[in-house]
């Protein structure tokens, strides 16, 4: 089919604020059956996927691992988009009209872009839709990342707001701030803002983009590869992410992985954004990745991690923050089936 029917949305937003949930939203809806999914994590495994595997059985989706999508020369991004769109269409689907690249947290907007204008001859119509969370409001705008999500983006749209009712009603106000040019997508009803933030393009919006210093694409940041090597005891789970929250403080970014536990029969999904945790609960999906812990974080070094207790219990692989030696390395694609 022709590409030029097809909507690409880059969605984006900052650690913590809220692209998965918006996106399990969208492919929860009817409309969905018209969408393909592509999702790119920082970490080598792609919870994310597996995530939104449960909320949509049948929806295309391929995920980009293995790095972070906008520090990448040389992707599989294009192929990824062009197989999504070259494959044919389930029987009783309608024609592909969309497809969303959530990125990781760490991602910023403008590598992204430039690697779509390798696919121009699709004609396809391109925004960028970055999250606002209200939890925490312009917070993250001294992390160069949130700064350069934001004033790429087309559409920002407000998330968290059950959680955050006082934030959303100055909500348009501060997105303008951030952006004046993007429309501001705010509101308490959540169907509302799901529908608008992904709704049909009427054109091919401009790309606006921020040119980072590639030279440093995420200074100061690290991410650690946590892994339990067997079955553990909640307390001691619970021990550790505790210990961690207060050694790291202010500098623990995030905090996502899958556990397994003496207690439950399905793997637990941790999560935290900063020190606050989720409430864990046991993931449904099938075939869940093998047990891990992803820890992003600034301004650390490795010992004060590894020697938080009982650090008896994981093995940690480190990445360091991006440098322009390791950029060279294309980001790997694994279907999600």
């Amino acid at each position: 089919m022709s590409a030029s029917s097809i909507d690409f949305f880059v969605l984006t937003g900052f650690l913590g604020s809220g692209k998965t949930s918006l996106l399990r939203d969208v492919l929860t809806a009817e409309t969905a059956s018209d969408t393909a999914v592509i999702v790119n994590e920082a970490g080598e495994v792609g919870l994310d996927g597996v995530l939104l595997r449960e909320s949509g059985d049948d929806v295309p989706m391929a995920m980009l691992s293995n790095g972070c999508v906008c520090c990448q020369v040389g992707s599989d991004l294009a192929f990824t988009i062009d197989r999504l769109i070259m494959a044919p269409r389930p029987d009783g689907l309608p024609p592909l009209r969309r497809i969303i690249l959530e990125t990781s947290g760490l991602s910023m907007p403008g590598p992204v872009l430039r690697q779509l204008a390798t696919l121009a001859e699709h004609r396809m119509r391109v925004a960028v839709v970055a999250t606002y969370d209200l939890t925490r409001g312009l917070g993250v705008a001294t992390f160069e990342e949130a700064a350069a999500q934001w004033a790429a983006a087309h559409r920002i749209v407000a998330t968290k707001a059950d959680l955050a009712l006082d934030a959303l009603v100055g909500a348009q106000v501060a997105i303008a701030q951030l952006n004046p040019v993007a429309e501001a997508i705010a509101s308490a009803n959540r169907v509302a803002i799901v529908t608008a933030a992904f709704a049909p393009l009427a054109t091919s919006l401009p790309l606006r983009e921020v040119a980072p210093d590639l030279s440093a694409a995420h200074p100061r940041l690290a991410l650690c590869l946590v892994r339990p090597p067997a079955e553990i005891a909640y307390a001691d789970l619970a021990g550790w992410l505790d210990n961690v929250a207060g050694r790291l403080g202010e500098r623990l970014l995030r905090i996502k992985g899958l556990v397994k536990v003496h207690e439950a029969p399905r793997p637990l999904l941790v999560e935290s954004v900063g020190t606050v945790f989720s409430p864990p609960r046991q993931l449904t999906a099938e075939k869940p990745p093998a047990p891990f812990i992803v820890v992003i974080a600034r301004d650390i070094v490795r010992n004060e991690l590894e020697q938080v207790e009982p650090s008896s219990l994981f093995s940690f692989s480190w990445r360091e923050p991006e440098r322009a030696a390791t950029r060279s390395h294309g980001i790997r694609a694994e279907w999600v089936t």
